[in-house]
């Protein structure tokens, strides 16, 4: 049997007294003082991931941005330096390898960050394509911690980053110095609320960690795991590799049309796209609300007249709202706010309905307690 990986956190979790269980070849939290203590605190105070079993490869060199943008769906040539980009990695048949975030440091510098599960087969991908630039895998050597709720920037400036975070806008991504190590601090996130992730080296990950939990002490922090991670995505409709996306789903059809740009010089995947000619897809990914008792879990069918017409990828309790909901994917015909469908839960069948997403939507910014030191 493979033993699991730790991340430079594992010491920290274990005297939090989290439950760690196995994912993607790691050892991480799936929580600490509960999902839905966890998930409340991200909603009304702050959280604190650690997501360092992501994967970070850098490509550097006077061909590393041609390269990359080559690679991804997005265009990285329209981003300034210090942005950074949700995209897609597809196949030549335009299926999605990954969904990246891709930070253009400079045109001679970009980090590609993929999704951990992913990480060797984007590893490959890269290495396969990338000719002309240096490629350098930083993931062991590079923690990733995410501080995200509404109280996150207030708690970044009590623990000295040196900088005004609101001054990082979103997508966007500077150098600054905390708890005496450099890190690298990008208004992104995967939770639906505002926030930080900041990147830095491994080995600086605990004092990071230790800074971090200690100016968010009296602002009601929480050290949260990957079930609160998962629940607040879902009410965000955010999308999960494996769920929502795979090889085997295009982004037009997952509702990431935004991302691609057929504009743009040749990518992989473009061909198949455009291919597709403007054609609705033949099928859509709603998003749904339980209206009878029960609860909808992934990979439960749709059901219409008896008959599967489509299969929930996401679903589960949604803890800000005190209701039962899905993503699925559903024929276009049923893809209209307020249609009916059936949720087959393990052959008890579910009333529900299309609703508008995402499910949950922060609420305009709050002003600050007090001024950023």
């Amino acid at each position: 049997m493979t033993s699991l990986r730790a991340t430079p956190l594992t010491l920290r979790h274990r005297a939090l007294g989290a439950r760690l269980v196995p994912f993607a070849g790691y050892e991480m939290p799936i929580q600490y003082s509960g999902i839905v203590a966890e998930h409340q605190a991200v909603r009304e105070r702050a959280g604190l991931f650690d997501v360092s079993h992501m994967g970070e490869l850098r490509v550097t060199g006077g061909a590393a941005l041609s390269e990359v943008n080559h690679l991804i769906t997005n265009d990285l040539t329209r981003a300034a330096d210090g942005q950074a980009l949700y995209t897609c990695c597809l196949r030549e048949d335009g299926g999605i390898l990954d969904d990246l975030i891709v930070y253009r440091t400079a045109e001679d510098d970009v980090l590609i960050v993929c999704n951990a599960s992913n990480y060797e087969k984007i590893l490959a991908h890269v290495s396969q394509h990338v000719k002309r630039a240096t490629l350098s895998d930083e993931t062991e050597a590079t923690a990733l911690i995410a501080l995200q709720g509404p109280r996150a920037l207030q708690i970044l400036s009590d623990a000295g980053l040196g900088v005004d975070p609101s001054s990082i806008r979103p997508f966007r991504f500077q150098r600054a110095e905390l708890a005496g190590a450099q890190a690298t601090v990008a208004r992104t996130g995967y939770t639906g609320e505002d926030g930080v992730e900041l990147f830095c080296a491994a080995a600086d990950a605990p004092r990071l960690w230790d800074a971090l939990m200690a100016a968010g002490a009296p602002h009601g922090l929480l050290p949260c795991g990957l079930g609160a991670r998962d629940t607040l995505r879902l009410e965000a409709r955010l999308s999960l590799y494996g769920n929502e996306l795979s090889e085997e789903t295009h982004p037009l059809e997952a509702g990431l049309g935004w991302t691609v740009k057929l504009d743009k010089p040749d990518f992989i995947g473009k061909a198949a796209l455009v291919a597709l000619g403007g054609a609705e897809p033949q099928r859509s990914l709603i998003g749904f609300e339980c209206t009878s008792r029960g609860i909808a879990r992934g990979g439960y069918p749709v059901m219409q007249d008896g008959a599967q017409v489509g299969i929930v990828t996401s679903g589960g309790p949604a803890p800000t709202l005190g209701k039962n909901i899905g993503l699925a994917y559903v024929p276009p015909a049923l893809s209209a706010i307020g249609s009916a469908l059936s949720i087959d839960a393990r052959g008890r069948l579910v009333d529900a309905v299309v609703v508008k997403t995402p499910f949950y939507k922060r609420p305009a910014p709050r002003a600050p307690t007090s001024k950023p030191s």
